[in-house]
């Protein structure tokens, strides 16, 4: 006689469970995401932290599940699926590596692969996204891009390599295509979206990347021009931008403080905003 014996599942309580009031679910998160303002139909680039929710039942694929229930396959769900580190290691500064690796680095880096390539510090709901059926990713070996929906073709596809976060980009389709900005526990400074002013000022300081790709089949080391972002003034633009009434919808989502913003209003008064002030990479101090 076989006997079955009852998995014992040994786990310490986290920090999240011990502050959190209730199990938040894909129910109860797309919910929150309705109130908040999110619709079907709608096309949206979302920013996350999961541990910002709360506990989660069924962690980040409930939260990807409950995004889609919410805008449904009328709408479009965009995630950046970015990987920093398929670049230059010359660029490399957090941790640099020693100079006599690189030509190993440069000869040996796998070619990135949109199917297989697992993203860089991004977050567990993007890593969970990017691996959703009917999900695909773009071909870009630092600034991908994933999407999911209607219009994900026309958002994902024809990446430029030069310029990733630019016109020719899935940044440039959303702003076409008058989509939203979903933050959800995280702050302007991770709004991506708001790269896209910065390619729009005038003679932006550009700077040399590259990084593995297929092409034809064939591993290449490609090399691409990009400008010098500067997300450490994001916060500052998001501030102003909300203190001039500009459109947000701020809200919970489980016990994350989310906003939800149009993606073409937040660009075009960025665009104004970096316009006026001194085009470097350092922080602007203004009146």
């Amino acid at each position: 006689m076989r006997v079955h014996k009852k998995l014992k599942v040994v786990r310490s309580v986290s920090s999240i469970e011990l502050h959190t009031d209730y199990p938040k679910t894909r129910v109860t998160l797309a919910e929150n995401l309705r109130l908040l303002g999110l619709k079907k139909g709608m096309t949206v680039i979302v920013h996350s932290s999961l541990k910002s929710l709360g506990w989660v039942v069924g962690g980040p694929v409930a939260v990807v599940q409950a995004l889609m229930d919410v805008i449904t396959e009328e709408g479009t769900l965009v995630m950046p699926t970015h990987t920093a580190h398929y670049s230059d290691p010359a660029g490399w500064l957090n941790p640099p590596v020693p100079k006599d690796w690189w030509p190993t680095i440069i000869e040996e880096m796998p070619a990135f692969d949109p199917a297989v390539t697992p993203t860089y510090f991004m977050g567990a709901i993007v890593e969970a996204f990017r691996t959703f059926p009917g999900v695909i990713r773009s071909n870009h070996p630092t600034e991908s891009f994933a999407a999911w929906g209607k219009n994900k073709e026309t958002i994902i596809n024809d990446h430029s390599v030069d310029f990733g976060l630019g016109e020719q980009s899935p940044l440039g389709r959303v702003y076409e295509l008058q989509g939203h900005v979903l933050l959800i526990g995280v702050g302007y400074d991770s709004n991506t979206s708001m790269h896209l002013a910065e390619h729009r000022v005038p003679s932006p300081k550009t700077e040399q990347n590259a990084g593995p790709l297929f092409s034809d089949g064939k591993r290449v080391w490609k090399s691409f021009t990009q400008i010098s972002y500067r997300e450490e003034l994001f916060e500052e633009i998001g501030e102003v931008y909300e203190q001039n009434n500009y459109p947000v919808k701020k809200g919970k989502v489980g016990m994350a403080d989310c906003r939800l913003i149009p993606q073409r209003e937040l660009v075009d008064f960025t665009e104004n905003w970096l316009s006026q002030y001194d085009q470097s990479n350092k922080p602007i101090e203004h009146a």
